[in-house]
C-alpha cells in the first residue's frame, strides 16, 4: 500500500512537472496568405525560458512567400522591422539589434523551425509585439505577447 501511495505522488509530481514544462512551450503556424494562427500568445511569469515553434502550412517557398516570427518591445517593432528589409533573406530579416528579444529563422511552406528564448527582463506589465519581418508581412503578421501572472 506504502508503494502505491508513494507510486501515485511521484506521478501527480511528474504530471505537475510536465503541465507547468508544456505552459512555457508555444506553437503558432503561418500560412501562404500572410496569417498568423494567433494574434495572442502568453505564458506564465513562472517560465524562465520560453520555446516557440513556428510552423508554415503553406506550399510556397520561402523566398516567395517565408515567415519568420520575431519578438520585441511593441515600441521597437517598426525600427526592427525596418531594419530586417536591409538585413536580407540570409540573415532571415532580421537585423543584429538588442531590440529582438527572439527571433527563428526564415521558413518556406512546409518546414518549422523553434527557438528557445530567456524571458530575463520581460515583465507582466511589458507591452510585447511578435511580427513577421519578411517584408511587407508585418502589417497583418502580429499580434500581442504576454507575460501573465
Amino acid at each position: 500500500m506504502r508503494f502505491l501511495k508513494t507510486l501515485m505522488f511521484g506521478s501527480l509530481l511528474l504530471v505537475a512537472n510536465s503541465a507547468l514544462a508544456n505552459e512555457c512551450e508555444l506553437t503558432i503556424d503561418s500560412n501562404d496568405n500572410m496569417r498568423f494562427d494567433k494574434k495572442e500568445l502568453s505564458v506564465p511569469a513562472s517560465c524562465s525560458e520560453v520555446t516557440l515553434k513556428l510552423t508554415h502550412s503553406g506550399k510556397m517557398a520561402k523566398n516567395v512567400m517565408g515567415h519568420n516570427w520575431v519578438l520585441s518591445s511593441a515600441s521597437d517593432m517598426q525600427s526592427v522591422v525596418q531594419q530586417g528589409m536591409a538585413a536580407g533573406l540570409d540573415n532571415n530579416y532580421t537585423p543584429d539589434s538588442d531590440a529582438v528579444i527572439a527571433a527563428t529563422d526564415v521558413i518556406g511552406g512546409g518546414e518549422e523551425t523553434s527557438i528557445t528564448f530567456s524571458t530575463d527582463g520581460m515583465d507582466a506589465n511589458g507591452n510585447y509585439k511578435f511580427y513577421c519581418t519578411f517584408p511587407g508581412h508585418s502589417a497583418i503578421m502580429q499580434g500581442v505577447f504576454k507575460i501573465t501572472n
